[in-house]
């Protein structure tokens, strides 16, 4: 706790008088661009991956970067995905999936999750990634994992065209949608393509858009 409470103070000795303007503007608005859907892993940062600065991304952080399909009891992730679309008017939403995802790997390995109901719970709705997965065979549990945090990324993205507002956007040409996956010890992202048929270097494809 003392090093979290070391980088607040030196955050607001050093960093924040440099940059005094830009909170200020931000104080009372917000006008974010893109929805930034990910893992709550502590080794992905989407502003520091994206380099993006406060008040450029707006950001869902959950257990396997999920998106539950929408319905008739809305959650917190619905809620925020809604605000985003509607009252924000973002215009591009990124899933982005992560390698060495524990949420995928626990699912991809059938661990027995029942002294944590609520992440099992939570992880069903990666049900149809799962069952795609498990069609295939793989050559080690690494490769099957690797191939779970794709699909998983493909299954969120299929989910949250369910949202009636994202699905509103898209029909009327005012969003996109990007399905991503960030390698840690690389650093490298690979984007899905057009149709969600495969997964290219975002690198050398920086206008690849999956919708």
């Amino acid at each position: 706790m003392k090093e979290i409470v070391n980088g607040f103070l030196s955050f607001q000795q050093n960093v924040f008088p440099e940059r005094k303007d830009l909170f200020k503007s931000l104080a009372s608005n917000q006008t974010p661009k893109a929805l930034f859907i990910s893992c709550s892993d502590s080794r992905l940062v989407p502003e520091l991956v994206t380099q993006q600065e406060p008040g450029q991304l707006f950001v869902i952080r959950n257990a396997g970067n999920i998106v539950p399909p929408f319905g008739p009891e809305p959650g917190g992730v619905s809620a925020t995905i809604e605000y985003a679309v509607v009252a924000l008017g973002v215009s591009e939403i990124i899933i982005c999936g992560h390698s060495n995802c524990g949420a995928m790997n626990a699912i991809a390995s059938c661990a027995c999750l029942e002294h944590m109901p609520a992440v099992d719970h939570w992880l069903h709705y990666a049900n149809a990634a799962k069952a795609v997965v498990e069609e295939r065979n793989y050559d080690s549990a690494e490769v099957k994992l690797t191939e779970m945090v794709k699909e998983n990324v493909i299954a969120q993205l299929n989910n949250i065209k369910t949202h009636p507002s994202v699905s509103v956007a898209l029909r009327k040409g005012k969003l996109r949608l990007h399905g991503w996956v960030y390698d840690i010890e690389s650093g490298e992202i690979k984007a899905l393509t057009p149709g969600g048929q495969d997964f290219v270097s975002l690198s050398e494809n920086p206008d690849t858009c999956y919708e």
